[in-house]
């Protein structure tokens, strides 16, 4: 395999984790979200600083306050340099909150700057920072949405609709 193809792997690779560290926390599965971190990771947030370990038990305490999570990523930008890399990932966030009693709609948009190291041939995120660009709270805006009896919501684990589809994540 030429190294083109080897350092596109491994970019591949390495933005798995991404989508993998969003589907953990929008259904807030701890083992999944785990699994993207290597043992001794790091993660600064700001707000909370210390071992990828404890920021998922963080994580999922504070996002199960939450009565939904939506995480996208944008583009990804990844430098391979052999077994470690950097990267900048970007990400827009949707959280349904109650505040003051109402239902609200809390949208972050930010990058994610990340170090990645390859352990046992596996790539992992060694050290992970969300940097946040901006951010808007409205008024809760899905009434179609609920009105729709017939529509398939979106549920945590193991209740989401997509569990059968993806058995490893169970």
């Amino acid at each position: 395999m030429s190294n083109r193809q080897t350092d596109y792997l491994d970019r591949e690779e390495i933005r798995e984790l991404s989508r993998r560290y969003m589907r953990g926390l929008d259904r807030l599965d701890k083992p999944l979200l785990q699994s993207v971190f290597a043992d001794d990771a790091t993660v600064d947030y700001g707000f909370f600083q210390g071992s990828a370990s404890d920021f998922v038990d963080f994580a999922h305490n504070v996002l199960g306050e939450h009565l939904a999570n939506h995480h996208m990523l944008g583009q990804m930008m990844v430098d391979v340099r052999g077994d470690e890399a950097v990267g900048e990932i970007y990400f827009q966030a949707f959280h349904r909150i109650v505040a003051d009693g109402e239902e609200k709609d809390l949208f972050i948009a930010g990058r994610y700057l990340d170090r990645y190291a390859k352990q046992d041939g596996a790539w992992k995120i060694s050290f992970r920072s969300e940097v946040n660009d901006w951010a808007r709270t409205d008024p809760a805006a899905d009434d179609a949405l609920k009105q729709n009896t017939a529509a398939i919501i979106g549920a945590r684990a193991p209740d989401d609709y997509s569990m059968p589809f993806f058995p490893e994540s169970n």
